[in-house]
């Protein structure tokens, strides 16, 4: 393990966690909306029927309204539940009620159905602090997405939620990350298998 991309990782994440917080509030609603036409744009084009995204953060580009949408038009939506042992385990999105995961992360409260449901999804949408245009995806440190995607044997497409200036030319990169089939912004769908 490189210890230059770890310090690289770790300052560059410090910088974009800043960045997330001094957003205004009339520029996070114009790039929500934005990102919510084009996540469901993305979930139209593909025609996906079952997807896995993420309850996102107050400080995170917003996943909620676009959550709602697909479960409103009877999408299945899968969520992730953090696990002590660094997987993953799956619940359904159904609207109901929110708990936090071991990392104060949102998930619902409906039932876990295990690491391996995410096999059986459409699409597959990460959370990301920052992708570049190769598609290598950094994400917050913990490991959890890298190691889901990893260990997919036939992996639908991915792609990256982040606001227009998280996709860069190049992110600090070790030998577990994991590159992303695309990125979905404010400005738009970007892909990088093309």
């Amino acid at each position: 393990m490189s210890y230059d991309a770890i310090d690289e990782k770790r300052a560059l994440r410090a910088e974009l966690r800043e960045r997330r917080r001094f957003m205004t509030a009339p520029e996070r609603a114009k790039a929500d909306a934005a990102l919510t036409r084009n996540l469901i744009e993305l979930v139209e084009r593909t025609g996906a029927r079952s997807i896995s995204a993420y309850l996102s953060t107050p400080y995170e580009p917003s996943t909620r309204e676009f959550v709602q949408w697909a479960c409103d038009r009877d999408i299945r939506v899968l969520l992730p539940v953090s696990r002590q042992d660094g997987l993953l385990d799956w619940a359904p999105y159904d609207g109901g009620d929110e708990e936090d995961d071991l990392f104060g992360m949102p998930t619902p409260t409906s039932e876990l159905l295990g690491p391996i449901a995410i096999n059986e999804v459409d699409l597959i949408f990460v959370p990301a602090a920052s992708v570049d245009r190769s598609g290598m995806r950094m994400g917050w440190g913990m490991g959890y997405f890298d190691k889901t995607l990893g260990s997919m044997e036939k992996c639908p497409p991915v792609y990256a939620v982040i606001f227009d200036s998280e996709l860069v030319d190049e992110v600090p990169s070790e030998v577990h990350d994991q590159r992303v089939d695309g990125a979905v912004t404010p400005s738009g769908i970007v892909s990088f298998k093309d």
